[in-house]
């Protein structure tokens, strides 16, 4: 798979609104289910495109990435006072057990799916708390995103999230995009 981190001199196309063909606020919001006062990640979070989204529904959001490039961009962009960027890979998050409600991943999953980062995951976030992971499917016709080799199916990434104690509510194979709602 991927593994990888998003070219930084693209940067400017992750700022692109065409990107809600694949993931509109909406349905984000809706998987996602914030409540104000919530403690949320933003997986993966680049220029901070969805966090900003996200940040006025909750109460804390950091915006994680392992790039810190990318929260230069975030900052460019503006970021909201309740946002916090967090420079880190997923396999090792610096939060405390159970500290977060909820965190999302928008076309980021293929760069950090492992049993070690599901494991940090699972860590991370409380228990019920929810998990909603958009990304390019392995079942695309890969004219957009990374090469297909690089990306999982629906099947792989609900067995990666069961695997880390995940329970799966909702899995969706799109044309181009997969969407997944577990709860830990």
């Amino acid at each position: 798979m991927g593994f990888h981190t998003y070219p930084i001199d693209r940067a400017d196309a992750l700022e692109d609104p065409s990107r809600y063909r694949y993931c509109s606020r909406e349905e984000l919001l809706e998987l996602l289910a914030p409540t104000s006062d919530a403690v949320v990640a933003d997986l993966g979070s680049g220029t901070g495109f969805y966090s900003r989204d996200v940040a006025p529904c909750v109460g804390t959001l950091y915006a994680v990435d392992v790039q810190a490039a990318m929260h230069e961009r975030h900052r460019e962009a503006g970021i909201p006072a309740n946002v916090e960027p967090v420079t880190a890979g997923i396999d090792a998050l610096p939060f405390e057990d159970d500290e977060l409600d909820a965190a999302f991943s928008t076309m980021s999953h293929h760069e950090y799916a492992a049993d070690e980062t599901m494991a940090e995951l699972a860590r991370v976030i409380r228990p019920d708390g929810r998990l909603v992971t958009v990304d390019w499917s392995a079942d695309g016709a890969g004219e957009d995103g990374p090469p297909i080799d690089e990306r999982f199916g629906v099947d792989e990434v609900v067995s990666h999230l069961e695997g880390a104690g995940f329970a799966v509510e909702r899995a969706h194979d799109r044309p181009e995009t997969l969407a997944v709602l577990a709860r830990r």
